[in-house]
């Protein structure tokens, strides 16, 4: 379990149900990169609110609050039925901007192209599905190590389906992103900071821990331009 509010640019997307008013679930992961924007995967998309500074989803921590939805923009090269051609990437405009509260801040994105070396100590962190089959209420954090792109490419690892715009980790067999922790993301420390590397794509479903099966990411530093530039995204 992660300790409270130390991922403080850590959300969740959650979704509303329209037979069950004011009940919200939590689908997939996300960053907070700036005061009016979120950044997840594209596969997550659908009707969301986010909740910022959440650590517990069943209890008021009192620490958390909530922000619709105002736009969603997508990767206008996004293909739903083909998530192993990548740009699985989205931005979430917040309908007002998000506050620091002292549990809630900004994911710093690492410069353009940077490629983090075989190894490399990252963390993942969300309330996906654990081992047991069960998904969890409380925040979990664990250790991924970077899988180098000539590794993960490898035909007995993820071959063709791993990109270059794609980044690897874990595969050790133990510990895994799993179903839940989607969008969400890959945090490493790097020149002294804290830096968001990776959002969780894909995996191997069910069986998350396989071995030389890492947990598969967006390269965040292969889109900081996107992100940035208001350019080839689609408007949901």
């Amino acid at each position: 379990e992660a300790k409270p509010n130390s991922w403080k640019w850590q959300v969740s997307l959650q979704i509303s149900y329209p037979n069950d008013p004011g009940y919200y679930a939590h689908i997939c992961g996300g960053t907070l990169i700036s005061s009016k924007w979120v950044m997840t995967a594209a596969h997550c998309l659908t009707s969301y609110r986010v909740a910022l500074g959440e650590h517990n989803l069943l209890e008021v921590d009192g620490t958390e609050y909530h922000l619709g939805v105002d736009s969603i923009f997508i990767h206008d090269s996004w293909n739903p039925s083909d998530i192993a051609n990548g740009y699985d990437i989205a931005l979430l405009r917040l309908e007002s901007p998000a506050s620091a509260n002292g549990f809630v801040e900004l994911g710093a994105l690492p410069p353009k192209g940077n490629i983090l070396p075989n190894d490399y100590p990252c963390y993942i962190t969300g309330w996906g599905v654990v081992t047991g089959g069960g998904s969890v209420d409380r925040l979990q954090e664990v250790m991924l190590p970077v899988v180098d792109h000539e590794i993960c490419s490898q035909e007995d690892w993820w071959g063709s389906q791993a990109k270059d715009s794609m980044l690897c980790a874990g595969g050790d067999g133990v510990r895994a992103g799993c179903s839940g922790d989607s969008g969400g993301p890959l945090s490493c420390y790097r020149d002294g900071h804290w830096e968001v590397h990776g959002i969780v794509s894909f995996g191997l479903v069910p069986y998350c821990n396989t071995y030389q099966k890492p947990t598969v990411f967006t390269r965040v530093s292969a889109y900081v331009d996107w992100i940035y530039s208001g350019n080839n995204c689609v408007q949901l």
